[in-house]
């Protein structure tokens, strides 16, 4: 049964070609010219939706990375922004400054890259 289930499909799509190449043969002996305005504006949608579809929905290795790196930036601007004192006015003495700065460094955030290269630890 699964051999005439093909045959029936390749049929099927064998006959719908040759009613298109019908189509054709007759559209390019009435009207040469609106076959090839139809050719043209068929080309020009199709190359629009190609240019969209890379320009939008295909993210490039480098833009996943660009995007990474922005998203890391504004978190650790927003971190050194809340943690700044205004100018003039000291709230916490200056050893407990300093022992935050040294805790940790929380702002830096790893972007994802290339990990299978490894390091030559023998040459330290």
């Amino acid at each position: 049964m699964a051999f005439l289930k093909n045959r029936i499909s390749s049929i099927f799509v064998i006959s719908i070609i040759i009613f298109a190449l019908i189509g054709i043969g007759s559209s390019l002996i009435e009207n040469p010219a609106a076959l090839f305005k139809r050719i043209a504006i068929m080309i020009l949608v199709g190359l629009t939706i190609y240019f969209l579809f890379n320009r939008f929905y295909k993210p490039s290795p480098e833009r996943k990375e660009q995007k990474a790196f922005l998203r890391a930036a504004k978190r650790t601007k927003k971190k050194i922004h809340r943690k700044k004192p205004v100018e003039g006015t000291r709230t916490q003495p200056l050893t407990k400054l300093t022992s935050i700065r040294k805790k940790s460094s929380a702002h830096l955030t790893v972007i994802e890259g290339k990990k299978s290269k490894k390091k030559n630890r023998a040459s330290f």
